[in-house]
């Protein structure tokens, strides 16, 4: 006796049999064809009857299993097939459950390039008027109407299953060599296009398959082929449920807590990139993938474009809400998130990435038009030079980046909007650059305006928009070995320049460091590594107040938004700062030992640098340097004079020797103090 019994004459109709039985259900599959039973896994609780039932013969065999629940998932052509089922069922008083596979909307979509037929009869009828062959994917059964072209047998190439009896049949029609292709599908567009271009076909004959069967890379093929499509219409359907609706039914009614993806099919998602927004600034492919989705995610702004389509969507942009949406609907096997712009400038994509092979979903990115190349196009100028920022939900240098290019590009939103841009601008002293502000880039209410600091800063401009800023007074290049007098000085300690260049250059920093200024008195060493390292963050630790307002003062004065002043006594004043990657010690209160200790801890790959004059400092830094676990130690001592004019003369003036301790924290990180 069998639970269910699936007449499966389709893809999705094999894998709900191996599913349900997979599960532990008495399943009996029922195939027309030798072929067809080879496709299906004979298994525990998975039986396969092999060969064509008339009415009376299913009527008799569902009596004969206990009047189990039937599902019809035949193909949507096959609608005697259907009908005869339908019919059975009534007689043997079994619950029937056709399940319809969805209709494909694209032949609605292909225009002049597609023409529609009733029947294959009508296709061969309609293509006994044209020139120029012809691949027919319409299967065998109703090959012989192409029997009627005159020419058939040099024009018509036929795609057929590969079996004995198929091919048996054909080759009785006249259908031989090449002229027979014998594949089972669905195939890629990649497939379609080859086999069309292959054979110089201008007509593909096809059968509004939908998509499990591969009717959209069908027409796609089609298209970029340069091949005409004659498509036989679907016949009329009676009541039924789409696949989806039948699953979820199955599951409810069995209690079953699997999906039949989980044994026979793979999730995509497509990071797609749309551009400006509306369609016509999206690529064709972008588009396709849009239209073939089972779903739509992403912002709304972003998916609002969308909804001629009439696809499932959920308007979010955290990873984590669309992870728990895909959860809650395994049924959608093709997703498409929509990103603006381009997939690698400043998107949503690489913790989508991450997200989706947790969830073991392959994904694809296609590109977009980003927001940098279409205002740089706008403003009729080239992007290559163009030095790329974003403040938009993220912290960056964008002053450092002002001062170092003549033209930035910056994404604004949200709080870092014009207003906020046009006053940091101001604050650091570049009032004289110049400003395009682009809103609703590509939208019909798209806006440029120009302007100084000065002039936007009290302008309304959309919560989201592009900014290109021009500096003709750009500083490129690195900039070293700062002279004292450029410096505001005060009472403050102030490491010398020669010294100060010595030691940033033995740090090592890169563009990027993380860097901590300990005791940093004046802030000229926080300026010397913030030019350094312009991406990164130089957090200038001070205990007394004046000297902070001075660090301030300076850090302005040379437009390093990057150092970041933090007012107290280490190793206390550290505590809650991100891990170091290089930390330069002027000044440490007594507490070396201490801070070296929390140094390694915070991170056990850190460099420093210590500046030592005294000799008790240098002893304490000898012996730090020894007990501690550190590699690399070098220790340098500088003796400098400087030339000072008395009268007629010039006569070198010597200044105090400096020690230059640096040294790498040990990776092999040995056991700390407390």
């Amino acid at each position: 006796m069998k639970q269910i019994i699936v007449f499966a004459g389709t893809t999705e109709g094999r894998q709900l049999s191996e599913w349900l039985a997979g599960e532990g259900l008495e399943v009996l599959a029922c195939v027309a064809t030798e072929y067809g039973s080879h496709l299906v896994r004979e298994e525990d609780h998975l039986h396969v009857r092999q060969g064509r039932l008339t009415q009376e013969e299913m009527a008799q065999l569902l009596e004969a299993e206990g009047r189990p629940l039937v599902l019809d998932a035949t193909h949507p052509y096959a609608t005697e097939v259907s009908r005869n089922i339908r019919t059975a069922c009534k007689e043997a008083d079994c619950e029937y459950l056709r399940l319809i596979r969805a209709e494909d909307r694209k032949g609605e979509q292909a225009g002049e390039d597609c023409i529609t037929v009733g029947s294959v009869e009508e296709a061969a009828a309609y293509l006994a008027g044209t020139t120029g062959r012809i691949l027919t994917a319409t299967g065998s059964k109703e090959l012989h109407h192409f029997t009627t072209l005159p020419d058939y047998q040099e024009r018509v190439y036929a795609r057929v299953l590969a079996s004995k009896e198929v091919v048996e049949h054909c080759q009785s029609l006249g259908f031989l060599g090449q002229h027979l292709i014998c594949m089972q599908g669905p195939f890629s567009k990649e497939l379609n296009t080859a086999m069309l271009r292959q054979f110089g076909a201008s007509w593909l004959v096809t059968k509004e398959s939908g998509k499990e069967g591969g009717f959209g890379e069908k027409l796609l093929a089609a298209r970029e082929a340069g091949a005409k499509v004659v498509l036989i219409g679907r016949p009329p359907e009676q009541e039924g449920r789409s696949v989806e609706e039948g699953i979820a039914l199955l599951r409810k009614r069995f209690s079953l807590k699997s999906y039949p993806r989980d044994r026979f099919q793979e999730r995509r998602a497509f990071l797609a990139g749309i551009g400006m927004g509306p369609q016509e600034n999206m690529t064709k492919e972008a588009w396709a993938v849009f239209e073939q989705a089972d779903c739509i995610l992403g912002a709304r702004r972003m998916i609002e474009g969308f909804a001629p389509l009439q696809k499932p969507m959920l308007d979010a942009y955290d990873p984590d809400e669309m992870r728990a949406y895909l959860q809650e609907h395994p049924e959608y096997q093709r997703i498409a998130i929509a990103l603006s712009g381009d997939v690698g400038f400043y998107s949503n994509a690489k913790r989508l990435l991450a997200l989706f092979e947790q969830e073991g979903i392959k994904t694809e990115l296609l590109p977009g038009i980003s927001s940098v190349s279409y205002l740089c196009s706008r403003l009729r100028i080239g992007w290559e030079d163009v030095k790329l920022v974003s403040i938009h939900g993220r912290k960056s240098n964008l002053i450092g980046a002002v001062r170092e290019n003549f033209r930035t590009f910056t994404l604004l939103g949200g709080k870092d909007n014009v207003q906020a841009l046009c006053d940091e601008l101001l604050y650091y002293g570049l009032e004289h650059v110049a400003i395009y502000v682009g809103e609703r880039l590509g939208y019909f209410e798209e806006h440029i305006t120009k302007g100084s600091p000065k002039e936007l800063r009290n302008i309304t401009f959309d919560g989201l928009c592009a900014a290109l800023i021009e500096n003709p007074g750009y500083k490129g290049g690195a900039v070293s070995c700062i002279p004292d007098e450029a410096f505001l000085r005060g009472k403050a300690p102030m490491t010398k320049s020669e010294i100060r260049c010595l030691s940033v250059a033995k740090l090592g920093l890169a563009r990027n460091s993380m860097i901590y200024d300990i005791g940093a008195g004046t802030g000229s060493v926080s300026v010397e590594m913030a030019l350094q390292a312009p991406e990164g963050t130089v957090w200038a630790i001070e205990k007394e107040e004046e000297a902070a307002r001075l660090i301030r003062e300076n850090a302005r004065r040379f437009q390093t938004s990057n150092v970041k002043v933090i007012e107290g006594t280490a190793p206390e004043a550290l505590e809650q700062l991100p891990a170091p990657t290089h930390a330069f010690i002027g000044g440490s209160s007594g507490n070396l030992r201490e801070i070296l200790t929390l140094l390694l801890k915070k991170n056990p790959a850190v460099r420093v640098a210590v500046n030592a004059v005294t000799l008790e400092t240098v002893g304490e830094a000898v012996q730090c340097f020894k007990e501690l676990p550190f590699s690399h130690v070098e220790t340098v001592q500088v003796q400098l004079s400087k030339a000072k004019t008395l009268g007629r003369y010039q006569l070198m003036t010597g200044q105090n020797p400096v020690y230059i301790f640096t040294a790498c924290g040990n990776r092999q990180e040995q056991e700390l103090p407390d």
